[in-house]
């Protein structure tokens, strides 16, 4: 079964501004001035979305707001919110999981439900859109159901399926699909933009036109049409892209892999007080007690919390939330009690608070507790997490900032700064690591070298106004330019690693050969120094 919401960010907009449903109705609340939702673009504002009123005005998604305006200049405007649809869609989709053992999203305002061997429970498949219209009329949300063997048959029928009756929007698996879709527009394939504006121009403008020039010919031109139209999408292996594998799929001929939604639930503890709390001594206890709780929640799971939120509800009505985000998933109890204790300075109980809830909105896999040496420094108050932790709750997330390694081998930007809370991206791998000196320079600094040949080993150089010998080299150790980001005239290095006749020991290296034809002489540089 394919649901499909025609108007979800209006109705998203339009509940918004009435929460309870009242004044929501055709004609009146919101929709009785012309509003258009839109996207701001590097052209000027698009319209993403239109009202009724707006609609009957003129205007139409994907214009410019100045071309809406030009046809009605009272026309109203709202930001549109592509990432809350796409949320509440998420959501739809769980809870459309009353009609179906799993369900699936179809961007950016349908969704599509397995509804195999469920439909009696409703009393038939044409009592079950009963119901799916119905429960979303109750929501004051705008939608076509269709049913169909198949997800880009049932999504066909919900978009260009006769509107007088619901039976009409049910194709039997006993029906000839061809029969009842032939003439659907081509739209109905689910194709991107410039495919179908290849198949108008080619004639197709119903299912049946491509279906008969896919299945076979009976003239000359026919076959010649079916031809051209295999060698124009045949390397398209994007099912948006190619209406002959969109065809298959409608037909049954071709599977359509789906995604099912899987509802997450997150750890969640509470206490109910019997007495409102008003102290601070007391609140504390209570947080003790869920934290606690939470740890034997996360244990049970197998993972620790990145991001906790605590919600205080007051007794008139008022609720405060305080949010904590860790370096590292824990759910060690006393170092979740520490952080808290510095969120809930100054807050204000009011008459009291009657009810404390402690929710895990981010978890992460946690392996199971071994008491290793990071354990061990984290009860004693000096693990790296636990430090960047307390730094980030006392000098905010944003005065925080810890280093990880970066793929690139240049040395300067082997590293960069990250953010403490934030996941590291998979971009950010590890290149094969080698000796470094733990002493990096802002900026290689230049020197002057005398070696005895301008590729061979250097035998003294000047540094800061110093002279030093050199008595031991080991290298080179040659590091190519990154081409894709930098000039193909940047030249190479070959890094040496020098210790003068004092003990002390130094990381330079070479720019450039004299032989690469990409300048004069090479140039040395400094760039490290070994402890």
């Amino acid at each position: 079964m394919a649901i499909w919401c025609a108007r979800l960010s209006v109705d998203r907009w339009r509940l918004s501004l009435a929460p309870n449903g009242e004044g929501v109705e055709r004609g009146c609340g919101p929709d009785a001035e012309p509003t258009v939702l839109i996207t701001e673009t590097a052209h000027g504002p698009r319209v993403d979305a239109v009202n009724d009123a707006g609609a009957l005005a003129g205007a139409q998604p994907g214009m410019m707001l100045a071309d809406a305006r030009t046809l009605c200049p009272q026309i109203q405007t709202a930001p549109a919110d592509p990432a809350g649809d796409l949320a509440f869609l998420e959501k739809l989709a769980i809870w459309a999981q009353r009609w179906g053992p799993w369900s699936a999203l179809d961007p950016p305002d349908g969704v599509l439900v397995d509804i195999t061997a469920a439909a009696h429970l409703f009393g038939g498949e044409r009592r079950l859109l009963d119901d799916v219209d119905a429960a979303f009329a109750k929501r004051k949300l705008t939608v076509r159901a269709g049913i169909a063997p198949t997800a880009g048959a049932a999504w066909a029928m919900a978009h260009y399926g006769a509107q007088n009756r619901g039976a009409r929007l049910i194709l039997g698996g006993h029906e000839d699909p061809m029969r009842r879709l032939a003439d659907f527009p081509v739209a109905a394939l689910r194709l991107d933009g410039d495919v179908l504006t290849v198949l108008r121009r080619l004639g197709l403008k119903r299912l049946g036109d491509l279906a008969d020039i896919t299945q076979g010919a009976v003239n000359r031109s026919e076959a010649a049409a079916r031809d051209a139209l295999h060698r124009r999408f045949r390397n398209r292996k994007s099912p948006s892209a190619n209406p002959l594998i969109r065809l298959d799929q409608i037909l049954g001929r071709v599977p359509e892999p789906l995604l099912p939604v899987v509802q997450h639930t997150m750890p969640l503890v509470q206490r109910r007080l019997m007495e409102p709390l008003r102290h601070r001594s007391l609140l504390d206890q209570v947080l003790a007690d869920l934290a606690t709780d939470m740890a034997r929640e996360l244990e049970g799971r197998g993972e620790g919390a990145r991001r906790l939120d605590l919600g205080l509800w007051r007794v008139d009505g008022e609720v405060i939330v305080r949010r904590l985000e860790m370096a590292a998933a824990t759910r060690e109890p006393a170092h979740i009690n520490r952080l808290f204790a510095e969120k809930l300075e100054g807050i204000d109980a009011g008459f009291g608070i009657e009810t404390v809830r402690l929710r895990a909105s981010w978890a992460e896999p946690m392996d199971v507790d071994q008491r290793d040496v990071e354990e061990a420094a984290e009860r004693h108050g000096t693990s790296l997490a636990a430090c960047l932790d307390r730094l980030s709750v006392r000098l905010g997330p944003s005065a925080v900032r810890r280093p990880i390694p970066y793929a690139s081998h240049l040395p300067e930007r082997s590293q960069i700064w990250h953010h403490p809370l934030s996941p590291e991206s998979a971009a950010h791998a590890i290149v094969e690591p080698r000796a470094r000196p733990l002493k990096l320079l802002d900026r290689p600094e230049r020197i002057a070298v005398l070696y005895a040949s301008p590729d061979g080993y250097p035998q003294r150089f000047r540094w800061r106004g110093k002279v030093h010998e050199v008595n031991r080299v080991e290298g080179p150790e040659r590091i190519a330019p990154e081409w894709w980001r930098e000039k193909s005239t940047v030249r190479l290095r070959d890094y040496y690693r020098i210790e003068d006749d004092k003990g002390r020991r130094y990381w330079m290296y070479r720019h450039g050969l004299a032989t690469d034809g990409r300048g004069g002489m090479p140039d040395w540089f400094l760039q490290g120094l070994y402890a």
